[in-house]
């Protein structure tokens, strides 16, 4: 994350200049994004004085005019709020870092194409920040971290002579929830020192007073069971559905009757893709950390992983695809969001693309060139496949003649194949 010596400030001086405070409570490193943004207003709407800090002056600019770049609910009135107090600040200056108490870095450790971590940018952002970060401070890691980096950083740092305590304390909202979320979940907050703790305590007071107190190792593993836990329930109902699906049976009259006043399968989610930034990332992170004995993690990747090429591969067992149009209705990777990021919709659009005649796609909440409307998707398309259940296609209406592939049962009718 290289962050450029550059400024945006909300606020103007008498002369009309930007101007900002000499000193922050809290500074948030990726601080336009799905995480560190929501993170930003709320401090900053409960009267904490706060800079969002990140890398792209035109997101940078859009925050400033009070509008966010994504959708999150309940989120925009709280910025205008924090702009017109003056407690929300944005900037493009990687010096900011050395004018705060507390340092919040929510970046993560992604995976690369062989499915092993990758440090590089956790390294490379705290080479960047190292220079500008003063004595006293305490760095609190916000995104999900491979085991042991909080100990490594807090050696790493203490190396290169800096007082700076660091702690993790990992974010736990759904996106387009965050703004709720902050404030109704408890904090977990990672440190092996009392004093730190107490640090991390008042930090998130305004937001809630309910937190969990771990080991660095504990909370970093809480974080990564937390999302592997989720990836694997999915994983369990996407198996059931192919294995029920494989024999005809419809997976969602099952479903109902396993859940159906039964406390003990009340947890069973439906079938569907199972994507995101997160819980693939996180169980493959879980298995290298693992020396990669995760067997119960590479096999929930493999059944979420292969969804999208089971259903092709049942279509094509009843249907010559490369007569037909296809299309993938929603394409963000969960309902009603506008995050794409690694969905699995994209995936199945790749493999459409190579196996039927033509792919149209559509979303209600990205808009990309070759997008078309849902009800012109409707009309042009053979088969229509439901890649994203968002709630604006509860209602659609769609000819009996068209084939509907609903993994969600978003429309109540099953999804035999």
């Amino acid at each position: 994350m290289a962050i450029a010596h550059q400024s945006l400030h909300n606020g103007k001086s008498a002369n009309g200049m930007a101007t900002t405070p000499d000193h922050f409570d809290v500074v948030v490193v990726g601080g336009f994004g799905h995480v560190g943004l929501p993170l930003a207003v709320s401090l900053a709407g409960r009267g904490r004085q706060v800079c969002a800090l990140d890398i792209n002056a035109e997101v940078g600019k859009t925050i400033l005019q009070g509008k966010v770049p994504f959708k999150e609910e309940g989120c925009e009135p709280v910025l205008r709020a924090a702009l017109a107090a003056g407690t929300f600040h944005t900037s493009l200056d990687i010096a900011t870092v050395g004018r705060a108490d507390v340092v919040i870095i929510v970046i993560g450790t992604p995976v690369d194409r062989h499915l092993n971590p990758e440090f590089e940018q956790v390294w490379g952002l705290l080479t960047s920040l190292a220079p500008y970060l003063v004595d006293g401070q305490l760095l609190v890691l916000r995104s999900t971290v491979y085991p042991g980096t909080t100990e490594r950083l807090q050696r790493e740092l203490n190396a290169l002579g800096k007082k700076v305590d660091v702690a993790f304390c990992p974010e736990r909202i759904a996106e387009g929830k965050a703004m709720e979320e902050l404030v109704t979940l408890p904090q977990l907050i990672g440190s092996e020192k009392p004093e730190v703790l107490a640090r991390c305590r008042e930090l998130f007071a305004p937001l809630s007073t309910d937190v969990v107190e771990l080991s660095p190792l504990e909370a970093e593993l809480a974080k990564l069971f937390t999302n592997t836990w989720r990836y694997t329930l999915f994983a369990a109902a996407n198996q059931f559905y192919m294995l029920a699906n494989d024999h005809g049976a419809d997976f969602y009259r099952i479903h109902h009757a396993m859940t159906h006043n039964y406390p003990r399968a009340a947890a069973m989610p439906q079938a569907g893709f199972a994507a995101g930034p997160c819980l693939f990332k996180d169980a493959m992170q879980l298995a290298a950390f693992n020396n990669n004995r995760f067997y119960l993690g590479h096999a929930a990747m493999l059944v979420n992983e292969g969804l999208p090429n089971y259903l092709i591969g049942r279509l094509k067992l009843r249907y010559d695809l490369s007569t037909m149009t296809i299309g993938v209705l929603g394409m963000a990777f969960k309902a009603n969001s506008d995050d794409k990021r690694e969905s699995l919709s994209y995936k199945l659009r790749k493999i459409l693309a190579f196996e039927c005649g033509a792919v149209i796609c559509s979303d209600a909440y990205i808009a990309e060139p070759d997008f078309v409307s849902a009800e012109e998707l409707i009309q042009r398309c053979d088969v229509i496949v439901l890649g994203t259940p968002h709630a604006e296609y509860r209602n659609l209406k769609i000819p009996d003649s068209k084939i509907v592939v609903d993994i969600w049962n978003l429309w109540g009718d099953g999804c035999v194949l």
